[in-house]
């Protein structure tokens, strides 16, 4: 029986979140970022955030790189210590933060170039990150109580405007795309009751994750490594589906499950594979679900896992013990 609390709130408040975001999203926001990319002064877009905000970018990433763009997507911690020369003037920064004041953000302001052009996705407009940014995108979701979801997928939606932006989408055929994630969303969580009894009947018994994906999946199969573990204290794995044949194949044995996230001939050739092998296995099509909200609609399965787990386990998911919302620590 789920234990319900603050992340199961927060789960359930994901479409009003989404509709608050795409009700704040102004064109104007980007609109400078747009003009200096468009008069070719940039030699390269660098996105950049951790945990959650790191994977939300990875859609936008992948599209800016199928429009031929030099696009760089590192985290954070990375970009200060390892390849802090890519935050010189001849760079567009995406950041993407939550709170908009982890030691990594706070970090990077402190060293990047006073001309690093800095755009900002961000839920926190008092944040350092919004207050020194030159662009801000807010999310307007609103509290949140640990684990990252309503963030999550309204950071999504801000990525998915800003990346229609810079490649010139017209406003309102971008708005419309949108708007259909919250209605989506919804009509999944309305029986969000009977998506976690099915997800731990599935689960009963196991002891290894996987949740795998391909492309702009990765989002949400990235993401569910770092939610499965946060909110029920278990282990759990996000990769790519690729990746998942070399080296964890030799892992599968009756206990281990892995849902496949895609609707292609590759996700369900893996689901039989697995299966075959001695493994348990799922896919989540995402069917009649528009490209670009996909990437929010896939992390609605993964969440329900960890509802599920945490209730097999007998607690409450996403409650912290030792984690804080905000990571202050490098």
């Amino acid at each position: 029986m789920v234990i319900e609390g603050g992340y199961l709130r927060d789960i359930l408040a994901q479409p009003a979140a989404l509709a608050d975001t795409l009700a704040g999203l102004d064109r104007a926001a980007v609109r400078d970022a747009v003009a200096r990319v468009r008069d070719e002064r940039f030699a390269r877009v660098v996105l950049t955030g951790m945990g959650g905000s790191y994977w939300a970018l990875y859609p936008l990433w992948l599209r800016l790189l199928e429009l031929g763009w030099n696009a760089v997507l590192v985290e954070t911690s990375e970009l200060i210590y390892v390849v802090p020369g890519l935050l010189d003037t001849r760079t567009l920064l995406i950041v993407c933060s939550q709170s908009g004041r982890s030691a990594e953000i706070v970090r990077l302001l402190d060293l990047k170039q006073a001309e690093c052009f800095t755009l900002a996705v961000t839920n926190t407009p008092d944040s350092p990150l919004a207050r020194r940014a030159d662009a801000v995108v807010l999310t307007r979701a609103g509290e949140e109580y640990t684990v990252s979801s309503k963030t999550y997928v309204t950071a999504l939606m801000a990525l998915a405007w800003v990346g229609d932006a810079l490649e010139g989408v017209d406003e309102g055929e971008s708005r419309d795309a949108l708007a259909r994630a919250g209605p989506a969303v919804a009509e999944y969580l309305a029986d969000w009751r009977g998506q976690v009894a099915g997800a731990e009947a599935e689960l009963a018994g196991v002891r290894d994750v996987f949740v795998l994906g391909r492309g702009p999946s990765l989002a949400a199969a990235g993401t569910a490594g770092l939610i499965i573990k946060e909110s029920t204290h278990l282990h759990g794995e996000g990769m790519s589906a690729a990746a998942f044949r070399h080296g964890p194949w030799e892992m599968i044995h009756p206990a281990l499950y892995a849902l496949v996230l895609g609707a292609d001939e590759r996700a369900e050739r893996l689901v039989s594979d697995i299966i075959a092998t001695g493994g348990r296995a799922a896919q989540f099509r995402g069917a009649g679900v528009p490209a670009p909200v996909r990437p929010i609609v896939e992390i609605l399965p993964v969440e329900m896992l960890t509802l599920a787990l945490a209730s097999l386990g007998g607690r409450e998911a996403g409650k912290f013990e030792r984690a804080t919302k905000v990571t202050t620590t490098e």
